[in-house]
C-alpha cells in the first residue's frame, strides 16, 4: 500500500502564496467543500497567522487524489522556525518549491530549498501568482534555473488563487515523488534492522486543553494501533496511544497509522517537552537497546531578552501564561530573573526576532497582560584566568574587565538577496556591524546575492528593518550558525542618578564603546521625563565614564509671589528651594519610562 502514499511539504518564502496554494489543494482534492472554507489560509489556524499573512506552526492534512493518499505538511517560511522545517522534512519524501512569479527566489527559499536536498528529497518547483499583471514566469523560470539547476521549461506555472494548474501540480506530485521507503528516507538500515519494531518520528506536538499533548507522526516502520504500549526513545518515557488519525483538517480517529502514513497520535502527556519534535516513538520488546530515529537534537535558542509585568502585581499572572504558552511551543525556554529596575520577570530564550514578535504579541493578546520585554541579546562563552568556561545570556552577568580571560560571541553566515543596484548600501550595512564580506554571486542581470560572515549580536536588533529600508523593501535575508569566535568585547553600563540600569547594560565591541555610549545618553537624555531634582546619565565600561548628559530639574516658580521689595528675599526663596532640591537629589529616585526599553530594541 505505500505506492500509493505521497508525503510532501511546500516551501515558500513568506507571502508567496503557500497557504493559498494549500488552499486549493484542499478545495480540489474534495477534502473541504468550498461552502466550509469561510476563511483564507484553511490550515494556517492561529488568529496571529491570519493577520500578519505568515505561517507560524506547521499543520499535517491529508488529503486523497486519483486513488492516492496523499499527506501535505504546510511547513513554516521564515529562518527562525528552520528547526521545525528540518524535522518536516525528514517526515517527506518530496517537497513543492513555491516561488512567486513577480518577485523571485528569496534568500530563506534557498535556505529551505538546501535542507531538502541535504534530506535527499525530491523537489517540484513552481511558480505561483501568474494571475497577477506584474508576473514574469519566463525570467523567474530562468532565475530558478541558473540557481539551483531546475529545467526552466519543466517549471510549472500556477495560481493558487484561481486553481490554474493546481490539478495538474497535484498529478505531477503522484508521477515524481516517490513512495515511502524508510532506509531511502534516512540510510540507517541498522535503525530498522529488526522488522518486528515500530518506529515513528514526531515531527510536531500541541497541547490539547482536553486531549493532553498530541503529537503529529509520521510512522517509519510497522503499525501504531489505538490502545498500544509505547515508548519514547530519547526521553525514556512510557506512553499509550489513546487516540490516533489523521487530519483533513479536523481530527479523524482511525483504528491504527500504518507504516508510511502520518497522522496524529494521542498521548496523554500533559507537557510537551515530554514529546518534543525529533522524538521517536517505540513500539517492541527492547526500547532500551533499540536505536533511535536520527536527526533528533536539542531547541538551540539565538536570542535572548527579558520579559517583566508592567505592574509588580501581575508576576504570577505573566509565570500562569509562560507556562500555558509553552505547552504549545516547546521552543520557548524561560527561566525567572530580577532586575533591580524592572523588579521580578523571566529571562526567555527564542530561536530569533520573529519568535520573540510572535510570544510577546501572544502573551499581551491571549493573556491580557501588559508586560515590558528589554532589548534582544544572545549568549556569550567566558572562559575565565583558571580556564573554567561559562556561559552568559544577560549582559549585566558579565564580570568586570581584567577579571576573566576571553569572551567569545556567536558569529552567523547571512545569504542576502537584493537588487543590483543596491549592493553598495547592504555592503556597507553590514560592514559597519562589524561584518566580513566572503561572496558576491549574480542570480540574474538584476539580482545579487551577497555572503557575509557577522557577529550575531548586530543583527538581532534592527538590522533587517535597516536592510529592508536600504533595498526599499525588495532585498531578503537567511542565516545560518558559524559557531563562536573570540572577540574583544565589553560590557557598557548605563547609569542613571548614579544607579546601574541592569535591563539597559549591553556587551558591545570595544571599538564601539564611546559612540554607543555616546547615543544612549543622547537619546535617554529626550526619553526620560524631568524631576525635581538634576538627573545624571551616564556611560561607563567598568569604573571609567565614557560619557554623560545631565537633565536639569524642574524648576517651580517660587519667586512669583514677590511683588517687589529687596533682593535679598528673592535670593533667600531660591537658596531654600536648591537645598530642598539636595534632598531630593539624595533621597529620590527616577522611574525610567518603557519608551527607553522599546528604543534598545530598535537601536
Amino acid at each position: 500500500m505505500t505506492d500509493k502514499i505521497r508525503n510532501f511539504c511546500i516551501i515558500a518564502h513568506i507571502d508567496h502564496g503557500k497557504s493559498t496554494l494549500a488552499d486549493r489543494f484542499l478545495e480540489i482534492t474534495g477534502t473541504l467543500e468550498k461552502r466550509d472554507m469561510k476563511n483564507q489560509q484553511m490550515l494556517d489556524t492561529m488568529a496571529l497567522e491570519q493577520e500578519r499573512g505568515i505561517t507560524i506552526k506547521l499543520q499535517p492534512v491529508r488529503m486523497s487524489w486519483n486513488n492516492h493518499q496523499l499527506n501535505l505538511i504546510d511547513t513554516p517560511g521564515h529562518v527562525d522556525f528552520s528547526y521545525e522545517v528540518s524535522r518536516s522534512l525528514a517526515a517527506c519524501e518530496g517537497a513543492v518549491l513555491v516561488v512567486d512569479a513577480t518577485q523571485g527566489i528569496e534568500a530563506q527559499t534557498l535556505a529551505n530549498v538546501f535542507l531538502a536536498m541535504e534530506h535527499g528529497l525530491t523537489i517540484i518547483p513552481v511558480l505561483n501568482k501568474i494571475d497577477l499583471p506584474a508576473a514574469e514566469p519566463e525570467k523567474r523560470a530562468e532565475e530558478i534555473e541558473k540557481v539551483l539547476g531546475f529545467p526552466a521549461e519543466d517549471i510549472l506555472t500556477v495560481s493558487g488563487k484561481d486553481g490554474t494548474n493546481v490539478d495538474k501540480l497535484l498529478d505531477r506530485i503522484i508521477e515524481k515523488i516517490p513512495g515511502p521507503d524508510n532506509n531511502q528516507v534516512f540510510g540507517y538500515e541498522e535503525v530498522f534492522s529488526d522488522k518486528s519494531e515500530t518506529k515513528a518520528l514526531v515531527f510536531d506536538s500541541t497541547f490539547d486543553p482536553y486531549r493532553g499533548v498530541v503529537s503529529s507522526v509520521r510512522v517509519f516502520q510497522g503499525e501504531i494501533k489505538k490502545g498500544d504500549k509505547l515508548s519514547l526513545l530519547r526521553t525514556e518515557r512510557t506512553i499509550e496511544a489513546n487516540e490516533v488519525g489523521f487530519l483533513n483538517p479536523k481530527y479523524s480517529p482511525m483504528p491504527s497509522l500504518k507504516c508510511g502514513e502520518v497522522g496524529y497520535l494521542v498521548t496523554g502527556l500533559k507537557n510537551v517537552v515530554d514529546a518534543r519534535v525529533g522524538e521517536t516513538v517505540y513500539k517492541g520488546s527492547t526500547p532500551k537497546t533499540s536505536k533511535p530515529l536520527p536527526g533528533y537534537s536539542n531547541v538551540t535558542p539565538f536570542v535572548y531578552a527579558g520579559i517583566y509585568p508592567s505592574s509588580g502585581d501581575d508576576f504570577s499572572l505573566l509565570r500562569k501564561a509562560l507556562e500555558k504558552l509553552s505547552l504549545n511551543d516547546a521552543s520557548l525556554q524561560y527561566e525567572p530573573e530580577h532586575s533591580g529596575a524592572l523588579g521580578h520577570g523571566f529571562r526567555a530564550g527564542f530561536l530569533g526576532l520573529l519568535h520573540l514578535d510572535i510570544v510577546q504579541e501572544r502573551l499581551e493578546r491571549e493573556f491580557d497582560l501588559d508586560i515590558l520585554v528589554t532589548a534582544p541579546s544572545v549568549s556569550y562563552e567566558i572562559t575565565s584566568e583558571k580556564g573554567e568556561v561559562t556561559t552568559i545570556s544577560n549582559p549585566s552577568e558579565l564580570p568586570d574587565a581584567g577579571e576573566y580571560a576571553s569572551i567569545s560571541e556567536p558569529w552567523m553566515k547571512i545569504n542576502i538577496l537584493c537588487p543590483s543596484d543596491q549592493v553598495g548600501g547592504v555592503i556597507k550595512l553590514c560592514t559597519d556591524r562589524r561584518g566580513s564580506h566572503k561572496n558576491l554571486q549574480y542570480t540574474a542581470e538584476d539580482r545579487v546575492e551577497l555572503t557575509f560572515e557577522i557577529p550575531l549580536a548586530s543583527i538581532v536588533t534592527d538590522f533587517y528593518d535597516d536592510l529592508k529600508s536600504i533595498s526599499s523593501g525588495y532585498a531578503s535575508m537567511s542565516y545560518e550558525p558559524l559557531g563562536l569566535r573570540e572577540g574583544s568585547l565589553q560590557r557598557l553600563d548605563i547609569l542613571v542618578a548614579g544607579d546601574r540600569v541592569d535591563a539597559l547594560s549591553q556587551i558591545v565591541d570595544k571599538s564601539e564603546a564611546y559612540n554607543m555610549g555616546i547615543k544612549w545618553c543622547e537619546k535617554l537624555k529626550e526619553i526620560i521625563p524631568k524631576a525635581q531634582f538634576s538627573i545624571a546619565i551616564q556611560a561607563s565600561v567598568g569604573s571609567r565614564i565614557l560619557a554623560r548628559e545631565t537633565i536639569s530639574a524642574l524648576r517651580k516658580d517660587v519667586t512669583a509671589k514677590l511683588y517687589g521689595g529687596d533682593v535679598s528675599r528673592k535670593k533667600k526663596l531660591l537658596k531654600k528651594q536648591k537645598e530642598g532640591k539636595k534632598r531630593l537629589k539624595q533621597f529620590g529616585k527616577v522611574t525610567i519610562p518603557q519608551e527607553a526599553f522599546f528604543a534598545m530594541m530598535k537601536k
